[in-house]
Order: structure tokens, then sequence, then C-alpha cells
């Protein structure tokens, strides 16, 4: 169908709002914004904002050739657990092992643990069993299998998950179950070999669950949609945006790949506007006013194959994106000598203070204290009869008060303004800890990307958020308040398809998994053409999952075919080091899984180029406003973006107005607008920071390196899961990180293991007392526990940092303490029963320095590891899981030098001896 003669639509319902970008048949772009509960006056309002547009003008045809959305629908569901009722079928015997899952501490320092509801509300134990390698060991009772179907079928169940052992290699048994499901009367019937067909039964248990818990609820709200929508677009035109990014047909959406349907289009939106505008990295920075959504593109889109939604495991590809707890509305609280940011939000009611709803100071009130909001540039939608302006008044007096209560406890005065800046400066840092999370964490130099910014309080935010990052380019695309509906009509169609392998990374596998990678491609083939939707182009991409044999973390390696092995070998190696930043120990390598994915190229909408102004002055401003920019109130110049041509130049300070957005322009800043009318500011010159007074606590400091050394120990620990080899360390986390000041006082931990962290301080004091010239490439290990030790198989591993300038003593220590499955002893793990002597538990590290001259001591190693009566029964595993810490502590070293590089002071100085140590220790 020619999109001359019809509509598109492009929606993207949230759980607050639901955007909608149109293509009338003339080819112009329309939007609206409404909202997505209003039972008053519509069922759905997706449906509700096309007949309005199509009412909006008729004169043009009333026909739609697509609707493209993104749905918050399922995840909702998930959230609070209103999916469809379903049982779950397992093998006899594993019973509670989705609701055991692993031995995962996801808030340690919680006094009531509060396990998440399971999404099954029954569970039948299948009496089969096929081992890992194909054998039959029990055939399947088909028998008592139907009978317990039947008996929750006649309950009133419709939707039923299997997921028996061993089935991603041998799913036999699994279709004949599914097929008794069927002739039960089962609707929604669910197989973990084709919901997600990988090794490991508890993601592949929980996967499958999802997916018949939430397929339901999106068949029911795709047919309200189609009988909303009353003919007006065939079924098959009804397309819906994937977690990974991908469109899919409405009768090919399932429930595991909705989870981040509606941010998913943000992200497709981000990466092809700004791949027009001529950036090839850029970072998208979408905040909202509950939280910021962060994610990357560099030419393809980052993506995660596990992730953890609502206490609930999924297995699927979902795009890379991460959420923090700061947005508009985030409530700014005074506590324990510190100014905090949220992560409590004032949300759509009663919402910012200066919404006029007795609502609670925000960061939006931030923005209206310091003028960067102004009433008369905001949207009259408040007070009684929802047409009053902004609060402003209230604002300042609540500033006021807080200021005068900080001053009172702080025995130093302070500013409204300096309140307001620090709030502001802290909400920075978190935002931008969240942007590392997803740079710096996984190999990439932040310093190297632009920043595209969309949402509503996006722009207020970007360049500040961008200077604490060290990046120099701020884009923000016309669309960017509905930028997520934007990106489904720029989408394509996408299918992927996974499969187990466990196969040697050699040549003589690699025909098997070249025919797996065309197994898999013909299936993904099959699914694009049975979409049946024009497309102008169709790729396939070959991914295979490679680990270090020993190891369970995968790297996903994009190959082609024929596969050259030695080639693999050598791009898993590059990104080992560009990911972990050290090399990855020469041993033989093992693709966990295949992946295919197939891209259906759609025609998209083009962007037309505007007109070149004729010279780079902007005409006058809207009006002139008392901002509050470098410490002192400033006249600044307020403009109406719609009035600013291509080639015109604003500097910073400035603000730049819009029908959605406000974004602000720092000092230093330049912002300019290009051939499409694509906002871009630029960063002049080097950012100058003002020396801070270290003579007294600073409360915003304070917060803000409380924040800045969390993140290090935290890094610390994302490295060390994500290296190590043993199960104690992966999978149980037994472990801890922490950062220490020049005194091996405790600084920050991450919220690891508590045991570890009480004495972990006294080992940092030992290496200080015992170790001789200490140098800056030395690393030491001991678990003695005369010296700090707790147990012996918990090793801690300890690196000296060396501040800048500063040679003669480390500045800072960094340290691990990590749970190692045997190091010798009477039997593995820790503390034998009949054990009569320390040594009988294993070998016992006094300080044995690990790493010197940069050279890991692995000979000297292994003889301590075997010496003993009772040597260590896996020396290797040993070595490997040491090094993952000595990686982790490398990590931590970088951030906190980064952190120090950015800020321009020794962090350690900032407040003094003791109060640094009291007020951000633990």
């Amino acid at each position: 169908m020619s999109h001359d003669a019809s509509w598109d639509f492009w929606i993207d319902r949230g759980g607050t709002f639901t955007d909608i970008v149109a293509r009338r048949p003339d080819g112009a772009l329309v939007t609206l914004k409404l909202l997505s509960q209003d039972a008053a006056r519509y069922r759905d309002a997706a449906v509700a904002g096309i007949l309005r547009l199509l009412d909006a003008a008729p004169e043009l045809p009333r026909r739609i050739d697509s609707v493209k959305m993104g749905t918050t629908v399922a995840t909702n569901a998930l959230l609070e657990r209103r999916g469809e009722p379903c049982a779950l079928v397992i093998t006899a015997g594993f019973a509670d092992a989705l609701a055991i899952g692993y031995q995962q501490r996801p808030d340690l320092f919680a006094l009531e643990i509060v396990k998440p509801t399971a999404l099954y509300i029954h569970v039948v134990e299948a009496h089969e069993r096929i081992d890992a390698d194909g054998t039959l060991v029990q055939p399947l009772d088909t028998g008592r299998l139907e009978k317990a179907l039947n008996a929750l079928r006649a309950q009133g169940l419709s939707a039923v998950a299997i997921a028996l052992l061993h089935a991603d290699r041998h799913p036999e048994h699994e279709r004949t179950a599914a097929a008794v499901a069927r002739t039960a009367g089962f609707t929604q019937v669910s197989v973990s070999h084709q919901v997600s067909p990988l090794m490991k039964l508890i993601p592949r248990g929980d996967t499958t669950t999802v997916d018949a818990y939430l397929s339901p609820v999106l068949r029911r709200y795709v047919d309200q949609v189609l009988d909303g929508l009353d003919g007006l677009v065939p079924a098959e035109r009804l397309l819906f945006m994937q977690s990974h990014g991908g469109l899919a047909q409405a009768n090919s959406f399932h429930g595991k790949d909705s989870i981040l349907s509606g941010p998913a289009g943000g992200v497709v939106g981000m990466a092809e506007t700004s791949s027009s505008a001529g950036l090839a990295q850029v970072i998208g920075f979408d905040m909202g006013g509950t939280s910021t959504d962060v994610s990357l593109y560099a030419g393809e889109f980052e993506r995660t194959l596990e992730s953890q939604v609502a206490g609930v495991r999924i297995r699927a590809p979902m795009l890379r994106i991460h959420t923090v707890a700061a947005g508009g509305g985030s409530i700014l609280h005074w506590r324990q000598g510190r100014l905090q940011v949220g992560p409590d939000s004032a949300g759509a009611q009663p919402g910012p203070l200066c919404y006029r709803n007795g609502g609670p100071l925000t960061i939006t009130d931030v923005n209206v204290l310091l003028g960067r909001l102004q009433a008369d540039f905001f949207p009259k939608l408040f007070g009684p009869e929802g047409t009053d302006a902004l609060d402003v008044a209230a604002v300042k007096t609540a500033f006021a008060q807080r200021a005068a209560q900080i001053g009172t406890d702080t025995d130093r005065p302070i500013s409204a303004e300096a309140v307001a800046e620090g709030y502001l400066a802290i909400t920075v840092e978190s935002m931008a800890s969240a942007i590392k999370q997803i740079s710096t964490q996984r190999g990439h130099d932040v310093s190297r990307y632009a920043l595209c910014c969309f949402g509503g309080a996006g722009g207020q935010h970007a360049c500040r958020v961008a200077d604490a990052l060290g990046m120099r380019e701020v884009f923000i695309h016309p669309l960017a308040g509905v930028l997520s509906a934007y990106g489904m009509g720029l989408a394509d169609l996408r299918v992927t398809r996974e499969r187990t392998a466990e196969l040697e990374l050699t040549d003589a596998h690699a025909h098997a998994l070249t025919d797996l990678l065309k197994a898999l491609a013909a299936q993904c083939s099959e699914a694009l053409q049975a979409q049946a939707l024009e497309t102008v182009g169709r790729d396939l991409v070959y991914r295979l999952l490679i680990k270090l044999d020993g190891s369970d973390s995968t790297l996903n390696i994009e190959c082609q075919l024929p596969l050259r092995v030695e080639h693999i070998r050598q791009l898993f190696h590059a990104e080992h080091a560009r990911r972990f930043g050290f090399q990855a120990a020469d041993t033989a390598l093992i693709v966990e899984a295949a992946q295919v994915e197939a891209i259906g190229r759609v025609p998209r909408h083009r962007q037309t180029r505007l007109r070149a102004a004729a010279n780079s002055t902007p005409p006058p401003a809207l009006a002139e406003r008392e901002v509050y920019c470098d410490g002192v109130w400033q006249r600044v110049e307020f403009h109406d973006r719609d009035v600013l041509s291509p080639g015109m130049r604003l500097e910073g300070p400035a603000v730049i107005v819009e029908t959605n957005a406000t974004t602000v322009v720092e000092p230093g800043w330049v912002a300019g607008i290009n051939a499409y009318g694509h906002l871009l500011l630029e960063r002049r010159g080097v950012m100058v920071r003002e020396p801070h007074d270290h003579k007294h606590v600073d409360p915003v400091l304070l917060e803000i390196f409380n924040r800045l050394t969390m993140h290090v120990a935290e890094q610390m620990g994302v490295v060390l899961e994500n290296t190590a080899v043993s199960v104690n360390i992966k999978e149980r986390l037994d472990f801890s990180c922490a950062l220490f000041d020049g005194d091996g006082e405790l600084i920050a931990n991450a919220p690891h293991m508590p045991i570890h962290l009480g004495s972990m301080g006294e080992s940092v004091q030992a290496v200080m007392r015992e170790a001789c010239d200490v140098a800056a490439d030395d690393v030491f290990l001991l678990n003695d526990p005369y010296h700090g030790g707790t147990h012996l198989p918990d090793i801690t591993v300890v690196t000296p940092v060396f501040a800048q300038g500063d040679d003669a003593r480390p500045s800072f220590w960094v340290a691990s303490r990590a749970h190692h499955a045997d190091i010798g002893g009477i039997t593995p793990g820790s503390m034998p029963p009949d054990s009569r002597s320390i040594d009988q538990e294993g070998v016992l590290f006094e300080v044995f320095r690990l790493v010197q001259g940069g050279e890991f001591r692995t000979q000297a190693l292994l003889e301590r590891l075997t010496a003993g009566p009772w040597p260590a029964r896996n020396p290797r595993q040993n070595i490997a899981d040491l090094k993952a810490q000595i990686a982790a502590n490398a990590r931590g070293i970088r951030e906190l030098e980064g952190a120090i590089d950015h800020y321009g002071i020794a962090v350690h100085l900032a407040f003094g001896q003791r109060g640094w140590r009291g007020a951000v220790g633990c």
C-alpha cells in the first residue's frame, strides 16, 4: 500500500502518558500526547489518539497503512502481578527449583527478606528424565501428566509453562508434554526449548513462565486495539516493538519479548536520528519525572541476554537500558548531615511543590528556584482549575526554610541558591554514575561519545551531565519529547533465534557450529518471511556466545560464514581486554550458544533539510530573565527553538524553550542548529572548577563523594563477578569489595558480604605493617585470621593506590575478599568438623606479594598452594579467581583516579583527616 494515500501511526503507550507521532498522507508529521489512563473519556489512549488525529483532518483519506507501537501493558502486568494465572510443569524432584533460584543475596542488609511473588500458582511434577547427553533415564509418564493437567484445566487455568531438565538439547519430552497440555484445553502453552533454548534450567524456566504469564495479556490488548480501530488497519499491519529493538507483527509478539517494548523505541529513535546528524557513537539520556533511562549506541545495539525484572529472571535478548531513580520528581531530603536526592519520587500526584498540589521539594523545584524554568514559558496546567502557572513563591519559601535548617544543623550559614545547586550537583552525579555503568563498565571511552538527550527533563541537565563525564557534545532532536514514539517509525523488523552449542572453539568443531548457525538462520528467515511485510533489504547477523573454559561469563562475538576460528579467537581476546581491562588466560574457548538475527529493513521517514540562516546571529530573544549561574544571579536570554534556523549559534549561558521541553545552555557551551533542525550543543574550552574549602565538612561534596566511592566499590564487584571462575564467586556472590584511605580505614564498601567487611581493614593495615617497599604495581594476598582474616578460604587481595605526585606512601588502598572453593585441607570448603589445627583447613597466607614489578608470581603461588600435606585440589582455579580479584582492584583504581581527576583535588583531603572517614565511611 502506498504511503502517499494513507496514514502511519507510531505510538509509545507508557505508564503515565501515551505519545503519538503520525505521518499524514501528505507527508507531514503531527504529534499528540494523552494520559494513558482516562476511563471517563476513552478505553484505550492509543486508539483514542489515532481516532482523534483522523477526525482532525477530515479532508485527508481515512486509511491507515500501519500502526507501530511500544507498550508497557505487559511490563505493568509483571510489576503489579496482574498476568494470566498459569501452571508450571517441571521435571519431578525440581518443583521448587525456580522458587529457590540461585544463592544470590539481593539485599544483604535487609532485616526482613520479602521474596517476589511467583508467577505460577500450581506446579506439576513431570515424571521423566533425560540426561545431558541424551540418554533416556525415565520415560515421560503421560498418563499421570494428563490427569494433573486436566484437573488444573477444570479449575479454570488456561496457561501453562513447561520446562524440563536438559530440554534445551533434548526436547522430546517437552514436545510430548505440550501436546498433552493442548489436548487438555490449555490455550497458552509455552515450552522452554522454543522460548529460551539455552542451557541452565533456572533462567530457562523463569523465561518460559514469563512468556506463559504475559502472552495472554498481550493477546487481549491486541484484540482491544483492533476492535477499537474497527477495521481501519488490518491485523497484519499492527506491529509491536520488542525488547531487542525490532518490530514484530502482533501475532508474533510474545510475553518474553515485551518487557522493554516502550523504552526500546527511544533507543531506536536515538540511534537513527543521531546517525542522520553524523554522530556515530551516542549515549542516550532519557530523563523523565520519576527516573532516568540511559543507553548506548556505537553502530550496533547494545544488548543483554539475561535480565532481572520485578524479581524475575528473563533470558531473552533485550536492549541494554539502565534505569536510575533520578528524575524531575525526585524528592529532596536533608538527613544524616547530607543533602540527599531520592530515590523516592513525588510522581504525577502530588508532583513537585511548584505544581500547586501540596507536593514536596523536588529537582523540578530546584530548576524553578534557580531560574532555569520560568513560569511564563511553562504550560499553565496547575491549581484547582488546571489553568494556573508554576508556584514560584512557594518554592522560594520552602528553599529558604531548608537553607535555614541546614545552617542551624551545621552551624554554617548557607543560601537557598547554594542548597539548590547542591541538590542539582548530586542529581547530576547520580545520572553520570548510571551512564558509567553502561559505558565505562563495558570498556567504552565515554569521552568519545555524544550525549543524546530526550525526555521531558533531560535538556535542563544535559550540559552538566556531559561535563561530569568529560563529554563534549549534546544532541537534541526536535521530537525529543516524543522520541520513543518516533523511534517506532524508524525501527526494522527483527527476528532472533539462539540455541545451546557447548562446543570448544576449534577447527574440528567449525563444521558443527556452521551447521548450527545455518539452521538458526533458516528459522529466522522463515519467521521473517511469515510476517509478509514489504522490506527494502534483508540481513543476517551471526553471533557466538563464547567463554573461557571453566568460566561462566560469555562474550557476544559477531562472526561471518565460513567461520574463521583463529579470527574469532582474536576478536574474543580483544573484547575481553576492552571489557575487563586485562588479557584473558590463553586457555580453551567454549562456544556456549549460537545466535542469529534476521533484519528486515523497512522504508522509513526521511527528514527534510531546512534552509540555512543568512547569518549565524539568532533573532532577538523572547525575554531576559534572572538565572543563577556560576554562583551569581545573571541576566540570561530565553530563545524560542522554533525560530532558530540552521547555522545560528547561541553562546551559553542561555535557555532554549519549546512546546514540550526546556534546554539549558550552560556557560562554556555553544548551541547550534543543523540542516535538519537538530539542536547540537558543543563544549568550548576546558571546564574550570573552583577550589573547594577543605576546612569544613561540605554537605554537598559529602554526598557526591559518598556516591562516587560507593560506585568505585560496586564497579569492582561487577568485574569480579564477571571474570571469576568458581560458583562461590559467580553465583553465590560470596565476595566483597571496598575502598580504604591511606591509613587503612574503610571509606566505602559495596553492599556485598557484611562478615567480610568488618575485619578487612585490619588485613589492609597488616599489609601496611608487614610489606616493605610497596610499589604502585604490587598486589598482596593474605587470609591469616590473626590479620583480619575470617576463615582460610576467604582470601583478601590488597592493592595500593598512589596519588599523582605522591610516591612516598599509598594515598588509598583497594581490597577484595572472595571465598575460594578449595585451598587445601582435609576436605574442600572450610572448617572440617574433625580438624584439630588450622593447617588442616588449608594453606595459610600471612602477607604474600602476589604481584611484584607487574608480574604475577605464578610459580611461588603454586608452591604455596601445593606444598602442604593436603594440597589444593584445583590450584589453577585459585589462580584464575585471584586474577579476577586483581582485575577487580584495578577497576577500582581506575574509577578512583577518574574521580580525583574530575574534581581536581585529592579526594582524601576533601574534609580533613577525620571528617572524611567519619562522614563517608560505613
